[in-house]
């Protein structure tokens, strides 16, 4: 299902088609380089020099191809992403210049989630060769990362349950050398009431659990990476309406972010002592379900008020970011499909960050906006969390009043973080619902690279 890693290749003088990038400022200037023959056929292409616009152009006895960006000197990941979509199947240079950080996008453009159903009228590779052979290996790493995050947000929940998700961890783990443990079923009644309140009703083979895998130097600074991993959510007795539930396979969007930014910092060898925590459950209707108005314990000896059980992603958080935090981390990321109401603020494009600090929150957005994976932070704004009180319990789970959801569900989370411990939240969608260049509709990674970008300057 993922990219081809032979699709961006070492510069040796292979022969190759040729891509000249220009852009509309520049394309009158370039267009009297050409022929009289040449100029008539862009203008029946009725290319510009825009961005993203692709065109053929007949040289001789062959072609070359043009491409519109925004400034050919200084390349985005997507400048290339749309020739990697529409070109013919070829090995391809881009003329006088390197394609740098569009390597990535020429990978991710050229990725199918063909799980279901092959394109039989899909078109071989398209290959791109560099000189910069040091950035490679980095682009292919990052690309797999995000194929592994659509590649799993894209399979149903049949398919990437619980246990479906446990086993993608075990092979991430066991591929590193990383030691995995996993508390299942009624086992986690004890440890982790919270996961097991909200997984009891599935089925036995989608049975509740907590996956986490540790890696690294014990004298590294440890930093705890967890992921939601709701596998389903019908909303519980809460139910979804059926339209809310068409994309509730990509509840366990968080998990598979946390896996691939796990994947990330082992592979490449970043100097942090890792825990990686995945709490995977099915919310699912049974008569064992838990019901609104329930008291649940937690493992940080608070107790939740179940104001709504289709608010059940902060409550298997709450279990896990506490048992993270007994671990004394220097940092805790989690990523979480949490709210709509980050949706409603942000939209699906940006991840909805949340930080107790400051500083955290600049090198993120910074790392964002490096890495072309741009973030957008809301407030942990103190005084709403008072909206989580209840008369009966500690917190209530969803207050009732619908202000500032993604800020009052990122303030219940806070409640299971540490004193002194810097937390970053994202509260993203992992969805792209209408496709881009290099960004198809479906499954997407979102505050990935950004946060990899950002550990590396802090941690390589």
């Amino acid at each position: 299902m993922s990219a081809n890693d032979d699709l961006i290749q070492p510069d040796r003088g292979q022969n190759a088609m040729a891509i000249h990038l220009v852009n509309k400022e520049g394309y009158e200037a370039f267009a009297r380089s050409l022929s009289a023959p040449q100029r008539a056929s862009l203008a029946g292409q009725k290319f510009t020099g825009a961005g993203y616009q692709v065109a053929i152009v007949t040289d001789g006895d062959g072609w070359f191809a043009l491409g519109g960006v925004a400034d050919p000197a200084e390349l985005s990941s997507w400048c290339l992403a749309k020739l990697a979509e529409v070109l013919p199947a070829n090995t391809y240079r881009l003329h006088g210049a390197q394609p740098g950080p569009a390597l990535f996008g020429w990978l991710r453009a050229q990725y199918a989630f063909d799980r279901y159903r092959k394109d039989e009228n899909a078109e071989g590779p398209r290959v791109l060769l560099t000189g910069d052979v040091g950035r490679i290996p980095a682009t292919i790493a990052l690309a797999r990362a995000e194929a592994l995050v659509a590649d799993m947000v894209n399979t149903p929940a049949e398919d990437m349950g619980p246990e479906a998700i446990e086993a993608e961890a075990r092979k991430l783990a066991n591929a590193h050398g990383a030691a995995l443990n996993v508390v299942r079923g009624d086992a986690l009644a004890t440890g982790f009431p919270m996961i097991h309140a909200v997984g009891r009703a599935a089925a036995r083979q989608h049975a509740p659990r907590l996956v986490e895998f540790t890696w690294g130097d014990d004298s590294h600074p440890r930093l705890a990476i967890v992921g939601k991993g709701v596998a389903f959510d019908s909303g519980g007795l809460d139910i979804k309406p059926a339209a809310g539930m068409l994309l509730m396979k990509k509840d366990m969007g968080g998990a598979a972010h946390a896996l691939a930014l796990a994947g990330l910092i082992m592979g490449s060898g970043l100097k942090v002592r890792l825990h990686c925590l995945l709490p995977c459950v099915e919310n699912a209707i049974a008569g064992n379900a838990f019901r609104p108005g329930d008291i649940l314990s937690s493992r940080k000896g608070l107790t939740v008020e179940i104001g709504n059980t289709d608010a059940e992603g902060r409550l298997i958080l709450g279990d896990a970011l506490a048992y993270a935090c007994e671990h004394d981390p220097e940092l805790v990321v989690d990523f979480a499909t949490l709210t709509g109401a980050a949706r409603v603020a942000v939209g699906p494009d940006l991840p909805a960050l949340f930080t107790r600090r400051d500083g955290t929150a600049n090198e993120l957005l910074a790392a964002g906006q490096e890495v072309d994976d741009p973030c957008w932070r809301l407030p942990l704004h103190a005084p709403y969390g008072e909206w989580l009180k209840s008369d009966v319990a500690d917190l209530n789970n969803s207050p009732s009043n619908g202000f500032a959801g993604a800020s009052v569900a990122a303030s219940f989370l806070d409640r299971f973080i540490a004193d002194g411990v810097d937390w970053a939240h994202f509260d993203t969608f992992a969805w792209r619902p209408a496709a881009k260049p290099g960004r198809p509709k479906g499954g997407a990674a979102l505050g990935l690279r950004a946060t990899f970008q950002m550990l590396k300057a802090r941690y390589g």
